[in-house]
């Protein structure tokens, strides 16, 4: 894997200041950065949504085949909040002190069809170490999606803007059925899996013990106990992981890949960049939606993306207030502070640079 240097010297003063204005809020507050009551209510009901639909089939109680699509539905929507607003924090160590508590809800991601090391390597490792860097933010590596300027242009890509919802809907299909598999086989060659205490042989089987698992209790058992033709369990399936893929897709993308946001490619190993790991979160992020309290509350506070990429080990339901706190500190140093005022404005943004991406027009306007 390529090595790659923040430039400590650009502007440390704006990291310090940042982490002393937002450490002295939660002392002034004398409040913990971790899941507080409204937090541990919001697990409860997220993973409710996911897991009392699928009992609701089993048990016998909904059986007719449009009721079991509005179950599938539902489970679509709590498998996206669980993703969203538990496990995600979960496994960033952000919910609670105790490492247990993390490490079980964390596990949650095994309930998405995931495996939850592989998304710790690609998420927080990759992703949040180098955001937007083409060749190691694995969120912008794509084979049928041009999601950078360095990357190559294809014909295929100028129809992106177009067929994007579809690739982003089978989005957990995909990482269900193969990319985990192929995830962990790079990880191994590029060392990533001793980072997590893993070895690949132990990776491979906890991986296929956990698909198998999944396998029977999202498949195998609604096919054995609803009264219905398998295929039409199938589709209910499919449909569940399609809302969900969806939904984390365009929240995630939205945040990065827009008109406003920078992209960077590493020249070669060892190469330092412009600026400190802050400030590169600051360009390479943007924020939405920061009046819609639902949106937020669903999403789990991930419309505060730049606070969440900045402060990833702080509970996300503390994100709105220490955003201002942010924009102030950043507008005092003249650093660029992104944002959406709606959901509708930032996927409008995304579309857009997919469009400018894909026909090539956004290489010549920075050219």
């Amino acid at each position: 894997m390529k090595s790659l240097r923040f430039n400590r010297k650009d502007n440390p003063e704006f990291i310090k200041e940042l982490r002393k204005n937002v450490n002295q809020y939660f002392k002034d507050n004398n409040i913990s950065k971790h899941a507080n009551l409204a937090m541990v209510i919001k697990t409860l009901f997220m993973v409710s949504l996911y897991f009392t639909p699928l009992v609701l089939m089993l048990t016998g109680v909904v059986t007719s085949f449009w009721g079991t699509i509005a179950m599938w539905t539902i489970m679509g929507f709590g498998m996206a909040g669980i993703g969203l607003s538990v496990m995600h924090d979960a496994n960033h160590g952000a919910y609670s002190n105790k490492k247990w508590v993390n490490k079980l809800l964390g596990f949650l991601a095994n309930f998405l069809g995931a495996y939850h090391i592989n998304w710790k390597i690609q998420h927080n490792v990759l992703h949040h170490s180098f955001t937007n860097v083409d060749g190691m933010d694995d969120d912008i590596a794509n084979p049928v999606m041009r999601f950078s300027p360095q990357q190559k242009k294809k014909w295929i890509f100028r129809f992106q803007a177009f067929y994007a919802p579809f690739f982003y809907s089978i989005m957990t299909l995909y990482w269900f059925l193969g990319k985990d598999f192929v995830q962990l086989i790079r990880y191994k060659k590029e060392d990533l899996l001793v980072r997590e205490g893993m070895t690949f042989k132990k990776a491979l089987s906890h991986l296929i013990i956990n698909k198998s698992w999944y396998i029977a209790l999202t498949i195998a058992l609604p096919i054995i106990l609803i009264d219905l033709p398998w295929w039409q369990i199938m589709i209910g399936f499919v449909f569940m992981q399609m809302i969900c893929g969806l939904l984390l897709a365009l929240i995630f993308q939205t945040a990065h890949v827009i008109e406003e946001t920078s992209f960077f490619e590493p020249a070669q190993s060892g190469t330092s960049m412009e600026n400190n790991w802050a400030i590169h979160q600051l360009k390479t992020t943007a924020n939405f939606a920061h009046k819609s309290v639902l949106l937020s509350w669903f999403i789990g506070g991930l419309n505060y993306q730049i606070e969440h990429h900045l402060f990833p080990n702080i509970c996300h339901i503390h994100y709105k207030r220490i955003s201002e706190i942010v924009k102030k500190t950043a507008e005092d140093f003249n650093i660029p502070y992104y944002q959406h005022t709606t959901f509708a404005h930032a996927l409008k943004s995304h579309f857009s640079m997919l469009n400018s991406l894909g026909t090539g027009s956004y290489d010549k306007k920075v050219a």
